[in-house]
């Protein structure tokens, strides 16, 4: 018994990042308003809209597309967004307000940990999302799948880190669980339109597409949608979304404090 005991503990003290990891992840699986959010609710909402017919009829101002294979990315981004600003901040937030950080910096196992655990919790998430829409696109409505993977996988991938490194960011400003939830509102409104979630950026005016390209999730729509009409994605798209990757996560990180 007491061999069995101890190898746990040597576990822990060689590794402690996977077991804040592992507990993280138990703790993640137990939210059900993450899960319903981040994994759900984004495959929902394309159900929704392709279930509507004028949705499914293809439409010359977006180049014979239908609006239903639009909002395919744009589910895929609304993913990330839920998961970046919505379920990330808060719960940072709060581990900081209750002193956990604090604790925990004077333990083997660093606050650094907790916080790279919930930015790989939530980034997978975000991609089994994407993966989940893409399927459901495919198999309930008919649209293509990618014509060009890899261009794809490198501009969703960089959505991702873009998209979590302003969730990081505003864990960084918030002292609060209140506030974060705030402030995390307060961006993500505008993160969804950008995203296309209201209007898809194919379909906006030149001028507005234009500004809303600058932004890192308009850049990332633009990115997929080039993508999966068999196009490598723009480089300046590209470009944009790893210059606010950096941007992002560096501020994170010049203003993020564990107390």
């Amino acid at each position: 018994m007491t061999t069995a005991v101890a190898a746990p503990h040597a576990a822990t003290k060689t590794n402690p990042s996977a077991a804040v990891l592992k507990a993280e992840l138990r703790l993640f699986r137990r939210e059900p308003g993450a899960l319903f959010w981040i994994m759900v609710f984004p495959t929902l909402l394309l159900v929704i809209l392709g279930s509507i017919p004028s949705f499914r009829e293809t439409d010359a101002s977006l180049g014979g597309l239908r609006l239903v294979d639009t909002y395919v990315p744009v589910s895929v981004l609304l993913s990330l967004i839920m998961s970046g600003l919505q379920a990330m901040p808060p719960l940072i937030t709060g581990y900081r307000e209750r002193g956990i950080l604090r604790r925990m910096s004077t333990t083997p196992v660093r606050p650094s940990a907790v916080l790279g655990a919930q930015m790989g919790i939530h980034g997978a998430a975000a991609l089994a999302s994407a993966l989940l829409t893409l399927a459901v696109g495919r198999l309930v409505f008919d649209v293509k799948l990618p014509s060009q993977p890899l261009g794809y996988a490198l501009a969703l991938a960089l959505a991702v880190l873009s998209g979590l490194a302003l969730g990081a960011l505003v864990s960084a400003l918030a002292r609060t669980t209140k506030a974060a939830n705030a402030i995390g509102s307060a961006v993500f409104f505008p993160m969804m339109f950008s995203a296309g979630v209201w209007l898809p950026v194919q379909a906006m005016p030149d001028a507005l597409a234009r500004v809303v390209e600058l932004t890192p999730l308009g850049a990332a729509a633009q990115a997929l949608g080039e993508a999966a009409g068999g196009d490598w994605p723009a480089w300046s798209h590209l470009g944009i979304l790893a210059l606010w990757t950096v941007v992002l996560a560096t501020a994170a990180a010049r203003w993020f404090r564990w107390e």
